[in-house]
């Protein structure tokens, strides 16, 4: 008999009910490998199994955290997500299964398995060339590694899928085992390296390519290289001696979290983000400055938000964006996003749903770029009073309009990034594009334009996400959106990230030093603001922070939480910080959205006391899956 592969070691993974359609797929899989089309179409099975960040029901950290809020219960938005924000995770019938494919969860270890079969059988495909052929393997290597540190980085330990197994496997044969956290990070950077190294994976897709955009590229693959060390090296992966009763059970009694730090982690963390960073900025990658438009007046200050907005948006000549993921696009994302910021009845437009939380606002900077609670001449224990605008502030809050403290003299970020009431908004709107002119702004108060339509069309927090539109989707005067709606790809890899891993990892090895710094202050110039030892010691209460190691360590967490909002990282960050349990411990307030006057719709009201314990670190696995395989171990306190 040929050597057929088959789904035995997806059966001891996922449960039985995949063992029925063995027979069924065995002339599939033959048949796939006979002609270049249909191999072709197996590459792109492969590809479909990235988890579509770019929607907002299915960015498992955008909505797991404490960025953004819902109604409760919510509407228009599936809810899986969101339940684990709320502390509704259970062991049962696990939220966002990326193990067992439940829930919102892709099925990884389904798609390992086709990764597999893929590498397994490409070989056998006659009409193609070996370019072709080795390149195609490259990306399938990356997409292992890219599964298996998806599933890693939200369970720990997991089986490692190297292969399918054989069809003469005995029933010991499948019975897998969770591999230590070190093989799991050994095995995906082992993967990362092989891709890497193929000499046929491209080093850029130009946009004259256009089918092949958001396929893999050797910049990708040495950018997911540094993300996984990074966090392998990070305190949840590193000497983690609160998971020292996790073993397996066929072991020696070992733990699978090494239980003692290793500084080594941290240095070739370091290594792979200058590897990194020198290779993309060879390749022309840089932090992105909006070039302008036909038609669009702006100014400085509105240019400066456009730099930050279009960063992530931005299709056209977008030298930040490293990997834009095609399979995962945002036009939903951009429409919930987006409160109504003119006049005009919306069908089909705007819905404001996506609700950022106060204590999100209170992350971003002073203008004088230090947090808010630090800067000596931010009177931060007034930040609730109300405070009238002036013509000199019309560019970031309404002419004579009145908001909070909170809302003013903070740094450019928190204006590109947040929408808030009487905050103006340059562009997406017809008429809206000149800055001689007067700005829209959303009325956010109860029985106002941009406030709660119907049962679902409003902000919760009285807070909107601005970042996440495209400047070019537009808007049309009857408050729908047109047929220019840019529906980029999601960013999943940025320069301005990498940048701070970078920082992150020089800080942990070497200290405060003038290089580590030197990678926060590109990322923080681009922002308008001065370069951390200058804001520190000139408006910080603690103005020699920066010089301690632990010091610069919050600056740079503090960094990335600003520079990365809503995109989906600052809930991974807490997590391999080991900071999510005090973090995630704070309750969540918005504004008080049915009130009509400022004085009262501006009190900070309660929508929920966030719980996040120390098992939350890592996701369950399945009853049903303990069952199905014995040698499996679960996750401390499911």
């Amino acid at each position: 008999m040929k050597k057929t592969y088959i789904f035995l070691l997806l059966a001891a993974l996922s449960g039985c009910k995949y063992l029925d359609v063995v027979p069924d797929n065995i002339p599939t899989i033959e048949n796939a490998f006979t002609l270049r089309s249909s191999a072709e179409r197996f590459l792109f099975t492969c590809y479909s199994y990235m988890p579509a960040n770019g929607h907002f029901n299915d960015n498992v950290a955008f909505n797991c955290a404490d960025e953004i809020w819902h109604d409760d219960p919510p509407r228009d938005i599936q809810a899986q997500f969101f339940n684990i924000a709320k502390g509704q995770q259970n062991v049962s019938n696990p939220l966002g299964n990326f193990w067992g494919g439940t829930n919102r969860g892709k099925a990884l270890f389904i798609g390992l398995r086709d990764c597999n079969t893929f590498i397994a059988n490409i070989d056998k495909v006659q009409e193609m060339t070996e370019y072709e052929r080795d390149r195609w393997k490259a990306e399938v290597k990356f997409l292992k590694a890219y599964y298996h540190f998806f599933l890693f980085r939200m369970y720990g330990p997991i089986p490692l899928m190297k292969e399918n197994l054989p069809i003469s496997a005995s029933p010991e044969d499948v019975q897998v085992s969770r591999m230590p956290v070190d093989s799991c990070v050994n095995y995906i950077v082992q993967l990362l390296d092989e891709a890497y190294a193929s000499p046929n994976l491209p080093e850029m897709i130009s946009g004259s390519e256009g089918s092949e955009l958001g396929r893999i590229t050797k910049p990708i693959v040495l950018a997911l290289k540094a993300r996984v060390l990074v966090t392998a090296a990070s305190p949840l992966f590193n000497g983690n001696t609160d998971y020292a009763s996790l073993k397996d059970k066929t072991s020696k009694g070992e733990p699978l979290f090494n239980q003692t730090f290793s500084p080594e982690k941290w240095r070739r963390a370091m290594d792979a983000c200058r590897e990194a960073i020198e290779f993309c900025e060879a390749q022309g990658y840089a932090l992105y400055h909006f070039p302008g438009m036909l038609g669009y007046t702006l100014n400085d200050t509105v240019q400066t938000e456009l730099d930050l907005r279009a960063s992530l948006t931005s299709i056209i000549n977008n030298t930040e964006v490293i990997w834009a993921n095609t399979n995962s696009t945002t036009a939903d994302m951009q429409r919930w996003s987006m409160p109504l910021i003119a006049e005009g009845a919306s069908t089909s437009g705007p819905k404001g749903i996506l609700a950022p939380t106060i204590k999100m606002v209170e992350q971003f900077y002073s203008k004088n770029g230090v947090p808010i609670e630090e800067d000596r001449t931010w009177d931060y224990n007034k930040r609730y009073t109300l405070r009238k605008a002036t013509s000199e502030e019309r560019f970031y809050v309404k002419d004579g309009e009145e908001t909070v403290q909170l809302h003013f003299d903070r740094e450019p970020r928190f204006y590109a990034s947040v929408s808030f009431d009487r905050g103006t908004w340059f562009g997406n709107w017809l008429g809206n594009y000149d800055v001689t002119k007067p700005l829209f702004y959303p009325k956010l108060r109860a029985g106002e334009m941009s406030s709660r339509r119907g049962i679902s069309n409003y902000s919760v927090t009285g807070y909107n996400i601005k970042k996440l539109v495209n400047i070019e989707t537009s808007v049309a005067s009857d408050g729908n959106f047109t047929s220019n709606l840019v529906n980029y790809p999601w960013p999943e890899f940025r320069m301005a990230d990498l940048y701070l891993l970078y920082a992150e990892a020089i800080n942990e090895t070497n200290g405060p030093t003038a290089e580590a710094i030197s990678w926060i202050d590109k990322v923080r110039a681009r922002a308008g603001l001065q370069g951390v030892a200058d804001s520190w010691t000139n408006f910080s209460t603690e103005p020699t922070k920066f010089q301690s190691k632990e010091g610069l360590r919050e600056i740079i967490q503090h960094e990335r939480t600003v520079e990365l909002a809503f995109e989906g990282h600052r809930f991974w960050d807490l997590r391999r910080w080991k900071t999510a349990h005090i973090v995630l411990n704070a309750p969540i307030k918005g504004w008080d959205i049915t009130q009509k006057d400022a004085p009262s719709y501006y009190k900070a009201r309660l929508l929920f006391n966030q719980r996040f314990t120390l098992r939350d670190y890592l996701w369950p696995i399945e009853l049903n899956e303990m069952t199905i395989n014995r040698n499996l171990v679960q996750n401390p306190g499911w």
